[in-house]
């Protein structure tokens, strides 16, 4: 095959779970004729083909076999049935920082991991200040991994894997990686691998870096290939199987947007006093949530939500409104909304904004929107914490208690 090309053909697998493990003697006896093994298939009949120097997309929901073809296809596991073909050199980021030693320091850690990666010692040499640069432990590189936080340890192992030299890029929800910023720089670094030439194959919650990256999109459905064409068009089949759940488990792994798509939210703009759009805001200003509603088709008005958290994402404020009260269209078309603050009652620390268009019986999901329109706000004068109190000071003497008389 040439070099980055990528075919799959009739592909199934299958694993043998034990339904109860014996742990005693005892059990062994009585249970021996209900402990029986069943065979799940994370796996069935999957075909497709991937061209060098393109980006195919893999979505769908926890457990639809997203990353046990991935380890296929890296021949870390074996098909049970079918074939997988593979031209030129394959580099993983499934499981960042694997075989990292908690005592050994972060010096010691890259040649460690870099020689799993199967990467020689001379060229982890060469490319040693250039791995630390990228992963910004300039300063900790020498200190025991066990010191590191879980960003440092995933910033190093992302560092080290992305220095493979492959012509094929097998990715694995790599962008759950330190914080934006950080994120933004991982992706800039696989484009970059991409534009010379690479072939992908990424595996992602996250709607906007799978449209970023990816001209075709896969998604897997128990197993199987329930569609395969472009990315917009997979991803909104994606979302509609999460539209009627508020708090999906792929939350944790980097969802940010689901919904059977009949309404939409667009246009998300966090703005200022003068109505320009603002990332940062001092304590006390004007907020200005700037959107669109969009209506695919006629229906109803549905309930506009929106929710304000920090960056733990802990949830400080929320509130709703029917959008009838907006105008909603009676057919298809827009609506531009607005929710406007007078004094922002945040005080230092990043925000952003959970917004949701739903049924307002039945409570189905149109359009969910997570983690949008991020801000920061910085202090004005002696503020602390989250929030702005607002209050008055005054002095005064404290009234006294009113004598109980004895019957």
């Amino acid at each position: 095959m040439r070099a980055g090309e990528i075919g799959v053909d009739g592909l199934s697998r299958s694993f043998r779970v034990q339904q109860r493990r014996a742990r005693t003697l005892k059990d062994v006896v009585l249970l021996r004729d209900r402990d029986r093994a069943a065979d799940v298939w994370a796996l069935r009949d999957v075909s497709f083909a991937v061209e060098p120097g393109t980006a195919l997309g893999l979505v769908g929901r926890n457990g639809s076999g997203k990353s046990t073809l991935l380890r296929i296809v890296a021949r870390i596991i074996k098909p049970t049935s079918g074939r997988v073909e593979t031209g030129g050199r394959i580099g993983t980021l499934l499981e960042l920082g694997a075989g990292f030693h908690p005592d050994f320091t972060g010096r010691e850690n890259v040649f460690l991991n870099g020689s799993i990666l199967g990467l020689k010692r001379a060229y982890i040499r060469e490319k040693l200040d250039e791995i630390v640069a990228f992963a910004e432990l300039d300063e900790f590189i020498d200190a025991p991994v066990r010191t590191y936080s879980s960003g440092m340890y995933m910033r190093l192992g992302f560092s080290v894997a992305s220095h493979l030299n492959a012509d094929i890029l097998l990715l694995d929800e790599v962008f759950a990686v330190g914080d934006g910023a950080f994120q933004r720089k991982c992706l800039e670094r696989i484009l970059e691998f991409k534009r010379g030439g690479g072939t992908i194959v990424f595996v992602s919650h996250d709607a906007a870096a799978v449209e970023r990256l990816c001209e075709r999109t896969i998604l897997l459905s128990q197993g199987r290939v329930a569609f395969d064409g472009p990315t917009h068009e997979a991803l909104t089949q994606y979302h509609g199987l999460l539209a009627d759940e508020r708090d999906p488990a792929e939350l944790a792994v980097g969802l940010s947007e689901w919904g059977s798509g009949e309404a939409r939210i667009t246009g998300i703009r966090v703005c200022g006093r003068d109505g320009d759009e603002r990332k940062e805001l001092v304590a006390g200003e004007p907020l200005s949530l700037r959107l669109t509603l969009v209506a695919e088709r006629a229906l109803e008005p549905p309930r506009l939500s929106y929710e304000l958290r920090d960056d733990a994402d802990r949830l400080l404020a929320g509130g709703g409104l029917d959008a009838r009260q907006l105008g909603w269209p009676d057919g298809v078309g827009e609506l531009a909304a607005r929710f406007d603050v007078e004094e922002l009652p945040l005080a230092e620390g990043r925000f952003h904004f959970g917004l949701s268009l739903a049924d307002p019986v039945s409570g189905h999901l149109y359009h969910r929107l997570e983690r949008v329109a991020p801000f920061a706000v910085y202090r004005e004068g002696g503020e602390r914490g989250a929030l702005r109190l607002e209050g008055t000071w005054s002095a005064g003497e404290v009234a006294a208690a009113a004598k109980i008389e004895e019957p």
